[in-house]
């Protein structure tokens, strides 16, 4: 339970006891402005929510011709809190959390004012490789949320594939990573195959598919290979995922409960892949 948008509430201060009985006379024979649909009634510390339906018209106030009580003084909490925009669902649903069962109203962020009760948490495993630090794909996701590009209450649970930890584990006395930029150093003697290197000692390369096809077409053989593609840490309990992939040039690709970007993703792409993993998980409420 979140209103759209905060224009959607009106916070009014009162002298009565906020009792269904006074809520209902407090009411009766009142207007209401023509975007309002909740009023947030306040009496010293305690706080009720209602929701209203208004007569049908054009006017800028319009008799209220019923109302519903979403929460009285013992249901409700009273947050305030300058870090949360309160029309950002990700943050709402996130502190409905440590509120279970109650409703929670939040002044927050420009002193706007609304509320959120039990706004169930969408979770997603954003999986990419280290370094650089943080992960281009875990930035990327972290600004569309913070911004609250999707109206939705996402949550990301990064997985990291730490590049370094993995060359750690090779025996070979060389290691061979796909491309230079990422940063990448380690004890072994290392090559990046984007460079196209001469290889003069033993080396295992740490890529993908694509990397393997590379380096088979660059030097007529194989290699040790360690596979680190992100697609491959999925993880197999169904739970939406969203990795990148160099087999996906433009867009995004979405199989089953997984949606892969390009290696050189933009924020419009990885916004659009988050939008059709929310689709998946409608798809996947509506069916339990």
């Amino acid at each position: 339970m979140i209103p759209k948008h905060c224009k959607d509430v009106s916070l009014r201060t009162v002298d009565f006891p906020l009792t269904p009985t006074n809520i209902g006379e407090a009411i009766k024979g009142k207007k209401a402005y023509t975007r309002t649909r909740y009023y947030i009634l306040r009496n010293k510390n305690d706080f009720a929510v209602i929701s209203v339906e208004k007569e049908n018209g054009n006017e800028l106030f319009r008799n209220i011709k019923s109302f519903q009580i979403l929460s009285l003084p013992d249901e409700t909490v009273f947050v305030e809190d300058r870090t949360i925009d309160v029309i950002n669902r990700t943050q709402m649903a996130q502190l409905s959390q440590k509120y279970k069962g109650k409703l929670v109203v939040v002044q927050g962020m420009f002193n706007h004012v609304s509320f959120v009760k039990d706004e169930a948490l969408i979770r997603i495993n954003v999986i990419d490789t280290v370094p650089p630090r943080p992960s281009k794909l875990s930035v990327m996701v972290e600004k569309i949320i913070s911004m609250g590009l999707i109206d939705a209450p996402i949550v990301a649970n990064h997985i990291e594939i730490d590049l370094e930890s993995v060359a750690s584990t090779v025996k070979t006395k060389g290691v061979i990573f796909p491309c230079k930029a990422s940063g990448i150093s380690c004890d072994k003697v290392v090559y990046f195959l984007d460079e196209a290197p001469e290889i003069s000692v033993e080396s295992t390369l740490v890529g993908c598919d694509l990397s393997r096809r590379i380096f088979k077409s660059l030097y007529k053989r194989e290699a040790g290979f360690i596979d680190i593609c992100p697609r491959n840490y999925v993880r197999p309990d169904g739970s939406l995922a969203l990795v990148k992939c160099c087999k996906v040039k433009s867009g995004y690709e979405l199989r089953n409960h997984v949606a892969a970007v390009p290696w050189g993703t933009t924020i419009e792409e990885v916004k659009d892949a988050l939008l059709a993993l929310l689709k998946v998980s409608s798809n996947l409420k509506g069916n339990d």
